[in-house]
């Protein structure tokens, strides 16, 4: 136990060595600075060449892995702890809601295809490289979702299908998407600048503290939130992270009911994170019942969600083993850049025609998104919206809701990896709800014309535009 305790001491130290270098690298590299890469991701980068030079001995991988299967529920806690804010405009919560409808079955539409996809491409080049095309089936976890959600797949369908490997093939594929997320990301939304379509940037260049990475002493800067606790009591971080330890508790308990289900019972049991956002919106209610939840304070908990998305990048970047997944970086390199040329050309085609003065945001927001986790999104949306005034942030935070529909590709993946579905048929049956998501957007009318266009050389929105403005 005692060894264990200093391996995770070790790995955690580690990776906050990485961060502290990767702040100093994104301060003084001015490519890397340019180009708004997150500290996390340069400090995952360094920490994937640290592990993988055999210096470490005192930690490995799979630490890593176990850290971030951890932190991805905790996420998922404070996510839950934090309210979502009220909109007192009528207009402007049909908007957002209209704004989650389109963003989540866009995203829904990408969770179904690229697993479909995957599996081909590692079906068509895999056998030379000796890969099964199970390992493709992993992308939608690992692009979709980040490496939090990788892992946790990952490790299901090691643990009860016996594929080995599989969580680091996962969390390989996420550390590849949030390379790409940034790499294609950040000169789509300077393209878009370029082109005048980033009607809320406020000057012509990106604020100084953006591209810097930090603050300077002299320049305003956000609030870490309200305390909350008397700190002769306790401190209110202290009370925060005390609600999810209590949360984290909650949800183990009800994985452990979960696993006495006969047949599905251990594999779901494994999936930690919903049973840590249940937990969290319980306790969020019994709070608000009794009135204590102003006791939590939502920008400092927000402030917590970060940290944890930090170190689940560094992390999963660390967790993975070149001696591994060496012979499969092939096959891996190819399906994550097929699937990053397919993610964006879909993002900008529906992007284009969600009907609402931000689609340009939102197309941005989406691809990161969809290469990375919901903070990457937002982290390029901020390149185009500095101070976040449409409403494209609460969107991809919302977009949750209709996201739900896409647990019927769990389900098939799973169902695929368990050997209970043949693959061709598991691939049909992958593709089958799509017709239904268009459907759905076509419905609800955000599929329709184009609101934007790279062609247009002026700031004037293009004719959809207009349309859905005086609308």
């Amino acid at each position: 136990m005692g060894e264990i305790l200093i391996s995770f001491m070790i790995a955690f130290g580690l990776a906050s060595i990485m961060l502290c270098l990767g702040i100093i690298i994104r301060t003084k590299a001015t490519f890397i600075r340019k180009m708004l890469v997150p500290a996390s991701v340069i400090a995952g980068i360094l920490g994937l060449i640290l592990m993988n030079t055999g210096l470490i001995t005192s930690t490995d991988s799979d630490m890593f892995v176990t850290i971030v299967n951890f932190l991805f529920t905790i996420i998922f806690i404070s996510i839950a702890l934090t309210s979502s804010p009220k909109q007192k405009n009528k207009s402007v919560g049909k908007s957002i809601a209209k704004g989650s409808l389109g963003l989540g079955f866009h995203w829904n539409l990408l969770y179904a295809l690229t697993p479909a996809v995957g599996a081909i491409i590692i079906l068509g080049i895999g056998g030379f490289f000796g890969m099964d095309p199970v390992y493709g089936l992993l992308i939608p976890f690992a692009f979709a979702q980040g490496p939090g959600q990788a892992a946790t797949f990952g490790t299901i369908m090691e643990q009860q299908y016996g594929i080995v490997d599989a969580a680091t093939v996962g969390i390989t594929f996420a550390a590849v998407g949030f390379l790409f997320c940034f790499l294609v990301g950040v000169p789509l939304a300077k393209y878009g600048i370029k082109k005048g379509l980033a009607k809320n940037l406020g000057k012509s260049n990106i604020d100084g503290y953006v591209e810097r990475g930090y603050y300077a002493k002299e320049e305003k800067r956000d609030s870490l939130g309200n305390e909350t606790m008397y700190s002769g009591n306790m401190d209110t971080m202290t009370f925060h992270f005390a609600i999810i330890g209590l949360c984290f508790m909650l949800a183990l308990g009800f994985a452990k009911v979960m696993s006495f289900i006969p047949g599905i019972g251990p594999t779901f049991s494994g999936m930690l994170f919903i049973y840590g956002m249940l937990a969290g919106y319980l306790v969020k209610m019994c709070m608000k019942k009794i009135g204590i939840e102003y006791m939590i304070d939502n920008t400092f908990q927000s402030k917590i969600t970060g940290w944890s998305t930090d170190y689940l990048v560094v992390t999963s970047f660390m967790a993975v083993p070149f001696s591994v997944i060496g012979a499969w970086m092939v096959p891996i390199i190819i399906e994550a850049i097929v699937i990053t040329i397919l993610t964006i050309v879909i993002c900008i085609y529906f992007g284009q025609r969600m009907g609402g003065e931000n689609d340009f945001e939102r197309t941005v927001g989406l691809f990161g998104t969809t290469t990375g986790t919901v903070p990457s999104g937002i982290a390029l949306v901020r390149i185009i919206d500095p101070s976040l005034r449409t409403t494209t942030a609460v969107e991809l935070g919302l977009m949750n809701l209709p996201m739900v529909a896409s647990y019927v590709t769990v389900l098939t993946i799973l169902a695929i990896a368990s050997g209970a579905l043949a693959l061709n048929i598991g691939i049909l049956l992958l593709l089958a709800p799509i017709p239904i998501y268009l459907i759905v957007l076509k419905v609800s009318k955000v599929w329709g014309k184009k609101t934007y266009d790279f062609k247009t050389k002026d700031t004037e929105p293009v004719e959809g535009l207009k349309t859905a403005v005086s609308e």
